[in-house]
């Protein structure tokens, strides 16, 4: 008898269906039977079952003689399992990777539930990802299992069939099935959470909801929407026939008109002509299971009383009068937008005017994000070397909470702002500030920039359209013709930046301020941010920092790291940074080993914790050399990338470390113990050696004593690489272990190599 049955029903979904059952086929936990149905579908879907079922003897296929539809196809996948515990998933969603695992586990905790909740994310062709909008009710916090009455916001969470794992036993003796028709699971989620003894929950993304373009029957205009009235009188006799389930009704109740407002109100659900008959339904429903009781926020009481009205000449009335409201109020507020942008434009033009401050810097870095980079460097230098200046940080409010208690924050397009922007004598940024900058005699702007270019950068961009996105290169020019001074790391960077901005800058070859920390940081330093990670005790941590593509509008990884980490075994940890660039995590299930790091405000501090870097093509390479700690690049996609953004050189010719083309070599350099074997240290060396000169931990405060007070000379001495001495890896202070074994990649026994760390 297999843990799980996963029943899929499937439908004329033959693009997604592929996918939909490896993802169930591929899961860590293989202890399951996967029920496929064929529901009479057109198309494909049927021959696709017949391929996996042929390649895996855990795929059950079933074949209907005639279509049914989703529920009585669920109904028939229901008569042949024999799992402990039933999952549903359609046809063409996936579920994530590990999640059996994850719920096998989660069951296991909590004594073996009659259902387990857990979470899902939507997923678009666009490929964004977003996570359900009530996934706190999913916390695993507190008494566990408990019953929907001890917690009754449960009810929140999306009332779908696919995101409950189902104790087989409690369902059979319930009797649940599934009706026929649209809505389908309504009369089975509402009995099946009120009657269930027991309920867990797990606060883990388990499924992938893909959201069609078309196709999906919530946005398909169709009468049979109108089964939504039959299914709610399902719901309402299973009350009928449990009185002790009594007290639910007025919550349903009001959970039913919530939905017939919204089915209704949705445009495109109901065809032509049928709005009015569907309305006088609800107002029919509404009176047949009325069960006053249950608290109606403010906002939904109108659509409440459309229901209750069933009147559909008022819903129109009501609408007009909304849309009129909503036309005059975004009307009003672009008239007050333009208002308030042009009053600031004229405060900015009055403060021009009034005397430049020379105890006063701005600063700012990545469009408005949080202090740090080399501008976060300098501002900190300038309160220590030059207390008589007064610093001031541009960020948007969700970034507020890092900027130093001494520093003045200031919101971007602000009074503030613009009064800052007119009055400092020292701009600093590692972008350009605001296109409407006015540039005054005075004024002294330092371009820090943002590391070491290896993808190309300015005026070389101008033959790269995928990288460039419509640049408007003139406008780069009068931002570079602002600067009057820019920071450069090593001589490849100096000659670079000075081609692709042509301007009258001056040039700073003093080192990157940000890598200062890492000359001065100790050991006490290291292990307070691991802890403050959740970095276990005697782990290997490696920081997976991937960089943009140019050539990809979305974020897809070709790591699988949950796989990597399997291999690798318990030793090794992943701290995951996705680029700034991609509003999302790298993955979708972050959690044990695998550490969600990409909102952390600080890429220094991230370093400084882990003992590796695996990145691709990121500028962070540079940077993370300083340390001298192992660094592998993951080179899987080159071409393409050297194609689309262009390169100043070959990474993969001269590395900071072992060289991974694929996964497996990935898991093999790790595997084996070359990514920090002899023959790495010494890439690194020479790599160090051309890129990282001047990081000797004095950067910053060359540039304040240059710059704010004036010395020209007795600058700190650039110290050779012979007496730098960067804060030590966690890894590299602990004593060596005995040897670990790690599973061969690509080896489906349990064969072993062997890694001393």
């Amino acid at each position: 008898m297999p843990r799980f049955s996963v029943i899929v029903p499937a439908y004329k979904v033959q693009a997604y269906l592929h996918e939909c059952l490896e993802s169930v086929l591929d899961q860590s936990f293989p202890d399951l039977e996967l029920i496929a149905v064929d529901d009479c579908s057109p198309d494909a879907c049927g021959e696709i079952i017949d391929e996996f079922a042929e390649r895996d003897a855990r795929v059950r296929p079933v074949r209907l003689p005639r279509n049914v539809g989703l529920g009585h196809a669920r109904n028939a996948g229901l008569e042949q399992a024999t799992g402990d515990y039933l999952v549903f998933l359609d046809g063409d969603d996936t579920l994530t990777p590990d999640a059996l695992r994850a719920i096998a586990d989660r069951l296991k905790e909590t004594g073996e539930p009659d259902v387990l909740v857990y979470d899902y994310a939507r997923t678009y062709w666009s490929g964004e990802a977003v996570r359900n909008q009530f996934a706190a009710h999913l916390t695993e916090e507190g008494p566990a299992p408990f019953r929907l009455d001890d917690r009754p916001g449960l009810l929140k969470v999306l009332m779908v069939v696919w995101n409950k794992a189902y104790r087989r036993e409690f369902v059979e003796r319930a009797g649940f099935t599934f009706p026929p028709g649209y809505y389908e699971d309504t009369p089975w989620t509402y009995p099946v959470l009120t009657s269930a003894e027991t309920i867990a929950t797990l606060d883990r993304v388990c499924v992938h909801y893909r959201q069609r373009r078309q196709g999906n029957i919530l946005g398909t205009s169709s009468r049979k929407h109108f089964d939504i009235f039959a299914q709610y009188d399902r719901v309402f006799a299973h009350l009928d026939a449990h009185p002790e389930l009594e007290h639910w009704r007025p919550v349903l109740f009001r959970r039913m008109v919530d939905h017939l407002s919204t089915v209704f109100t949705k445009r495109g659900r109901l065809p032509r002509g049928t709005r009015a008959e569907f309305l006088r339904a609800a107002r029919a429903h509404y009176r047949r299971h009325r069960a006053p009781g249950a608290p109606v926020r403010l906002r939904t009481r109108v659509r409440h009383a459309l229901v209750r009205l069933g009147n559909h000449r008022t819903y129109r009335l009501l609408s007009l009068a909304s849309r009129v409201h909503k036309k005059t109020l975004r009307r009003a507020k672009e008239l007050l937008r333009g208002a308030r942008g042009g009053a600031l434009q004229f405060h900015y033009r009055v403060q021009l005017r009034l005397p430049l401050r020379a105890d006063r810097a701005v600063f700012s870095s990545y469009w408005g994000r949080g202090h740090g980079c080399n501008p976060g460097a300098l501002e900190s230098a300038f309160r220590d070397l030059a207390p008589h200046i007064r610093t001031a940080w541009i960020a948007h409010p969700e970034h507020h909470h890092t900027i130093p208690p001494a520093t003045h924050r200031l919101r971007p397009g602000s009074a503030g702002y613009w009064t800052a922007l007119a009055r400092s004598k020292y701009l600093v940024n590692n972008v350009n500030f605001d296109r409407r900058l006015v540039k005054r005699r005075g004024q002294i702007m330092i371009q820090t920039q943002h590391g070491t270019p290896l993808k190309q950068m300015g005026l070389d961009l101008q033959d790269r359209p995928a990288a460039a996105r419509g640049t408007d290169f003139a406008e780069l020019l009068r931002s570079a013709d602002k600067w009057d001074f820019c920071l450069s790391g090593n001589r490849h960077s100096t000659l670079v930046w000075e081609r692709v901005f042509p301007a009258a800058f001056t040039t700073l070859e003093y080192g990157l301020p940000r890598n200062d920390v890492f000359q001065r940081a100790t050991s006490a330093d290291v292990a307070r941010l691991r802890e403050s990670l959740g970095i276990p005790a005697g782990t290997v941590a490696v920081l997976y920092a991937p960089t943009y593509r140019d050539y990809r509008l979305t974020q897809r990884l070709t790591l699988d790291l949950e796989r990597v980490l399997r291999r690798l075994g318990p030793r090794f940890v992943v701290l995951a940074r996705a680029h700034h660039a991609y509003a999302g995590p790298l993955t979708a299930v972050p959690g044990g080993r695998l550490i969600d790091v990409s909102d952390h405000p600080n890429v220094e501090s991230l370093c400084l914790a882990s003992d590796a870097l695996v990145t691709d093509y990121s500028s962070l390479m540079f940077d993370y050399a300083v340390l001298d700690r192992p660094i592998v690049i993951h080179a899987d996609d080159w071409e393409a990338y050297e194609a689309s953004r262009g390169t100043y050189f070959d990474v993969r010719a001269f590395p900071p470390g072992e060289v991974a083309r694929s996964e497996d070599e990935l898991i093999d350099l790790f595997a084996g113990g070359q990514w920090r074997g002899s023959r790495s240290a010494r890439l690194r060396a020479t790599f160090r050696e051309r890129f990282c000169p001047y990081e000797d931990g004095f950067a910053a405060e060359r540039v304040v004593r240059h710059v704010v007070l004036g010395e020209s000379g007795g600058l700190p001495r650039v110290l050779p690489p012979a007496e730098r001495h960067p804060v030590a890896s966690a890894a590299r202070t602990q004593p060596v272990p005995p040897l670990a074994t790690v599973p061969a990649p690509g080896s489906p026994a349990p064969a072993t190599v062997t890694e001393t760390l």
